[in-house]
């Protein structure tokens, strides 16, 4: 398990933090197309706000078009409406050499893309299930792909399952391929897997990732294929799904080998989340993808593991920054942590 820490307050008062997050100067409530997250960034400012550091705001990617000033960048500003938008704010960074939460840009952009992705989880051996992906500009070819009685395309870059569509012949897979590359991206074409997914949080410790209290999303329906609007809360879930702790020693031991596996693959990465499926009536496991810098918000995966840790989730997400701060030398010495 990671090992709390905190910053001393005569360094904390001193340290500069610029925060960017696009809904950060939000009012209340749910946004009308990012739902939960306008709350999580929300939610992120007051944290950092109680935390007592010196906190800068900005909502778009042009504060860091010239040198913020800054200690530390904490990104939130992702899903920017590009193609392979994950990678701008760190790009932007390393450009001003300004320390930031989170891999670097090339690793941003490895996870980012799920082919990318996936071809390093097969090339260490993990269970896979077979894929096809539909750059834009390229052909389009039914014998590229991997077909079943049902299939799942979706964008290549996407979170939170957004623009995820499902089709049971070529005919549909074509469509829904055309329209992601008409909205401007990639399309990842694979089975649909019956079963419920695990997620497997990791956060540095020490400077090395460790993994954290695994959960499922436990489906009432496992043939479900659940939505962007359902995970941001957009609409009514009607207890489709929950989220329990996962804690079988023959499943759990197995996934985390093979997470460890794959975090050699983005570390250092400071956070992150790997996803599996697993269908208990068939015993079948597959590495699904991996999501760094991913939600923080204290309804999401992390606050559930700050709860199953004992912590308060102002707890982790500090020992999130400090560890990062410290691997790049915005805070001295680990010693002169409080833990």
């Amino acid at each position: 398990m990671p090992r709390r820490a905190s910053i001393p307050p005569d360094i904390r008062a001193n340290i500069h933090v610029l925060l960017v997050a696009k809904h950060v100067f939000a009012g209340d409530g749910l946004h009308h197309e990012d739902g939960n997250h306008a709350i999580y960034h929300r939610e992120i400012r007051a944290m950092l706000e109680n935390m007592g550091v010196q906190l800068s705001l900005a909502d778009s990617y042009e504060a860091l078009f010239d040198d913020p000033e800054c200690d530390f960048l904490f990104p939130l500003l992702n899903r920017g409406g590009f193609l392979n938008s994950e990678m701008l704010l760190p790009l932007l960074c390393t450009r001003l050499d300004v320390p930031f939460l989170g891999a670097s840009p090339i690793l941003r952009g490895l996870s980012d893309d799920k082919h990318l992705t996936k071809l390093e989880g097969k090339a260490r051996g993990l269970p896979m299930a077979p894929w096809a992906i539909y750059r834009r500009g390229a052909p389009v070819l039914e014998a590229d792909c991997p077909m079943t009685e049902r299939m799942v395309v979706k964008p290549n870059a996407s979170s939170a399952s957004w623009g995820v569509r499902d089709a049971s012949d070529w005919h549909g897979i074509a469509k829904a391929v055309a329209d992601i590359h008409d909205e401007g991206h990639d399309a990842i074409v694979e089975p649909f897997l019956d079963g419920h997914d695990i997620e497997v949080p990791m956060m540095l410790s020490a400077g090395d990732p460790v993994l954290c209290p695994m959960f499922m999303n436990r489906q009432a329906d496992p043939t479900r294929l659940r939505s962007y609007a359902e995970k941001r809360d957009l609409t009514d879930q009607g207890g489709d799904y929950e989220m329990i702790l996962f804690d079988d020693p023959e499943w759990t031991s197995r996934i985390g080998q093979l997470t460890r596996q794959m975090a050699q693959v983005f570390h250092p990465f400071d956070y992150g989340r790997f996803e599996f499926r697993i269908n208990p009536e068939t015993g079948e496991m597959i590495f699904l993808e991996t999501n760094l810098n991913c939600n923080l918000w204290s309804q999401k995966t992390f606050g559930w593991v700050s709860r199953q840790m004992g912590w308060t989730h102002a707890e982790l997400v500090e020992t999130i920054l400090i560890e990062s701060m410290w691997r790049q030398g915005v805070l001295p010495d680990r010693t002169t942590l409080a833990a």
